[in-house]
């Protein structure tokens, strides 16, 4: 079985909602949740947290994972392409003689991502021959065929159909192919696509499609408010966290 590494993006500056990866969740810290459930699934050899913040990393540390550098600033901006710290972080623990045949990379937004998933996951990405990567994906509720570009007070389809043929713009939904869109629950690559053609995912990549709210992200503040609403109403449920709440006084 190839070695395994997964690596956990928790950068402090978030415009759309402040401190979201801390965020407390029924108790716990949105981070918490990640790492309890990476850990749980038995598939890395190491568990890493990615963060410019040293609250954060005591946070990571309480909850079962590593921290053995804090990311540069200059990686830790609102338009920093995840490729810049994911490369400086495995130069940083190869320089380090730790290295990994492969990595996954698991963002704290999705909090509703389990075990079992990651483990689905990794059988699926374990089981391909001659990919460079498996990303988590799942259907368009909103389809680009109906989606239109303005220019000049006209409007103009973002995706042409065949002459002759019905524009998908006035299609049904239900008639319209299949078209799936990336989430933020997990991606796992073969670390060689990193050094060798510096891209987190290279060309062949292999979809995961995400069930149920696998791969809901809270990216703003209705995102969050419709977590907890969800977790108000049992409708899903959290990964389980072993520790104590962090900064829990006995």
């Amino acid at each position: 079985m190839p070695s395994s590494v997964a690596l956990i993006p928790a950068r402090v500056g978030s415009k759309r909602v402040p401190g979201k990866n801390v965020r407390l969740l029924q108790g716990h810290p949105m981070l918490a949740y990640t790492i309890a459930s990476v850990i749980e699934s038995g598939v890395f050899d190491s568990v890493i947290v990615s963060t410019d913040s040293e609250d954060i990393a005591k946070i990571s540390r309480h909850y079962g994972a590593e921290v053995p550098f804090l990311r540069p600033t200059k990686f830790a901006g609102d338009t920093s392409p995840d490729i810049e710290w994911l490369e400086y972080t495995l130069t940083e623990l190869r320089q380090k003689d730790r290295t990994w045949d492969c990595f996954g990379l698991l963002r704290p937004t999705s909090p509703f991502r389990k075990a079992e998933t990651i483990r689905r996951a990794w059988l699926q990405f374990t089981s391909q021959k001659e990919i460079d990567s498996l990303r988590a994906v799942e259907k368009c509720t909103q389809h680009p065929g109906k989606m239109w570009i303005l220019g000049n007070n006209r409007m103009f389809p973002l995706l042409p159909s065949d002459p002759g043929k019905q524009p998908w713009h006035s299609t049904p939904y239900q008639a319209l192919p299949s078209i799936y869109v990336q989430n933020a629950s997990l991606e796992i690559a073969w670390t060689r696509v990193v050094f060798k053609n510096r891209t987190i995912a290279g060309e062949i990549v292999v979809p995961f499609i995400t069930e149920g709210y696998e791969g809901f992200d809270i990216n703003n503040l209705h995102d969050l408010m419709i977590a907890e609403q969800l977790l108000a109403d049992s409708s899903v449920s959290l990964p389980p966290v072993s520790q104590k709440p962090y900064g829990h006084v006995t």
